[in-house]
């Protein structure tokens, strides 16, 4: 019996990624590439043109972001599966791609042979998380910022922002990161300098010289 041939989408804002995909998944017998997307408003589109069965989707890209897509593709097919395929390691951004709908989160370094895995096991009603991204999960989940711990280099980069008085939108579009995850480093920022608000944060970061 033949295997049904497995329909993706692939979303992503550099068209080099995509070429990149589509010939890892060119390789593999049971599965075919249906389309190509540059951004989320652009993959919504096409998932309602196309009913892609897998959607490889990119978490951070111009305009709409691969959060709030996953969420609406989520919302509006719940029958496609979606996979997050991004370079960034970070236990907020697993959480809130897994919240918004998201069958599974992999790292963009994946192997092939683990990629078309993936998207058989999302086809299939399945999860994959990458171990990395597993880890950083748990970490997230299980160990919430601790008083006096250092600040990691993306709180750091938060911080300086808070003390130049952007709100958490303003500091999410000058890192490329989503305003969840803002509110996630802003959070462990004031647990770690033992503040209640971001006006004592920054008082505390200036009086103790965390930022120039």
């Amino acid at each position: 019996m033949t295997s049904p041939t497995i329909r993706v989408l692939l979303v992503d804002d550099h068209a080099v990624v995509r070429s990149g995909l589509s010939f890892f998944l060119s390789t593999t017998d049971d599965i075919e590439v249906v389309g190509e997307a540059a951004d989320g408003e652009q993959a919504l589109r096409l998932c309602a043109q196309l009913h892609p069965d897998v959607v490889l989707m990119d978490m951070v890209m111009p305009g709409m972001d691969g959060f709030t897509a996953i969420q609406q593709v989520h919302q509006q097919q719940p029958a496609i599966r979606v996979l997050a395929l991004t370079s960034f390691l970070d236990g907020a951004f697993v959480q809130r791609a897994l919240q918004a709908g998201a069958s599974g989160y992999l790292l963009k370094d994946v192997q092939a042979r683990d990629l078309a895995d993936a998207i058989r096991a999302a086809y299939a009603g399945r999860s994959t998380l990458a171990a990395e991204a597993t880890q950083a999960l748990i970490q997230t989940v299980a160990q919430p910022a601790q008083p006096g711990e250092p600040l990691s280099a993306r709180e750091q980069e938060v911080l300086v922002r808070m003390v130049r008085g952007l709100s958490n939108g303003e500091i999410a579009a000058q890192l490329t990161i989503s305003t969840n995850t803002v509110r996630h480093h802003v959070r462990n920022i004031l647990a770690k300098l033992e503040v209640t608000n971001r006006t004592e944060a920054v008082h505390v970061a200036m009086q103790r010289g965390l930022v120039e």
